[in-house]
């Protein structure tokens, strides 16, 4: 397995022993944050490595699980941390390593819903936070932690650049989004959910489909509890702009349900094509196709250092 050097602070790094390690991404978000979190990270003895392009977080998360590591703390998006915890999952460390998170990229929505906002306060909940269990979500076979969405979302997620990101923020995805639309003929999909024994099925055309972990998914509603081994799942119908624009001033679109909006949960499910075109989805932000996909939850699966003012259940507000 081929890992980038190990670089620390000490002079001496053949005689040390690491049980934290910290991956970092240099290109997340605005690419500001790299001497900032290395310094933090050094002060506090963590092994450093540093990731050299898409999949090597992966690499390098199965690497600290063969050291022996019980903190892996990922610097990045949401992207960086969903290969982090495809690295522990695919070495088995997800029972024995905590997984803690320092925000540097773009929207940083998991960092965000574990009340994990900025870089020093990042480390601060590593160095002294409470440690929780959450769920995770598998697609396919591919966990996640936040979410896994089709349609619209979906492609403004895939097709927006790194330039864009770097460029306007969060403000990336809202520009693609609007490109998007204007080619965008809708999901020919059937979802079939299941939750405590009882089925839910919806077939027809969508705008999009949403099935989330943690309890704010999107940047508006979504509330999801994430201790409860089940998927917050939201189906948006196809509908005319302006009702779009309608809905989603009333209601805010996926925070209840609406003439066009439904959801409901579950703890697994299946998303279908009707018309047998492999359907875009974007897992935890990285893109994947499939005509026909299986999810399920995985309960308390996953450790993580949460911030003090983190809540499990979006009804405790």
């Amino acid at each position: 397995m081929a890992v980038a050097s190990t670089q620390m602070s000490h002079e001496d790094e053949s005689e040390c022993v690491h049980d934290r390690w910290l991956v970092l991404n240099p290109t997340s978000g605005t690419a500001t944050h790299v001497d900032r979190v290395r310094s933090l990270a050094a002060e506090r003895g963590y092994r450093i490595e540093q990731t050299e392009g898409p999949g090597h977080a992966v690499e390098l998360a199965e690497a600290a699980v063969e050291a022996d590591a019980d903190l892996v703390a990922a610097a990045g998006g949401d992207g960086t941390l969903n290969e982090v915890l495809r690295g522990l999952d695919a070495a088995d460390g997800l029972d024995d390593v905590t997984l803690g998170v320092v925000p540097t990229g773009t929207e940083n929505l998991f960092a965000t819903n574990i009340d994990v906002t900025g870089i020093e306060r990042a480390f601060a909940v590593l160095d002294t936070g409470e440690r929780r269990r959450i769920d995770i979500g598998v697609a396919g076979e591919t966990p996640f932690v936040m979410s896994c969405v089709a349609g619209l979302t979906a492609e403004a997620s895939i097709a927006t650049s790194s330039e864009l990101k770097e460029r306007f923020g969060s403000l990336a995805f809202a520009i693609t989004g609007v490109q998007q639309a204007a080619d965008f003929d809708g999901l020919h999909i059937d979802v079939s959910a299941v939750s405590k024994g009882e089925e839910t099925r919806w077939a027809g055309e969508a705008l999009g489909a949403l099935v989330g972990n943690v309890r704010r998914f999107a940047k508006q509603g979504g509330q999801a509890n994430v201790e409860d081994g089940l998927f917050e799942v939201v189906v948006i119908e196809q509908m005319p702009t302006s009702k779009a624009v309608a809905e989603a001033a009333a209601h805010r679109v996926f925070a209840r349900d609406t003439e066009h909006v439904h959801r409901f949960q579950a703890s697994q499910l299946t998303v279908d094509a009707l018309d047998g075109e492999p359907i875009n989805f974007s897992i935890d932000g990285e893109p994947h196709r499939d005509d026909h996909l299986v999810l399920h939850t995985r309960p308390k699966a996953l450790q993580v250092c949460v911030g003090p003012d983190y809540e499990a259940d979006p009804t405790d507000e």
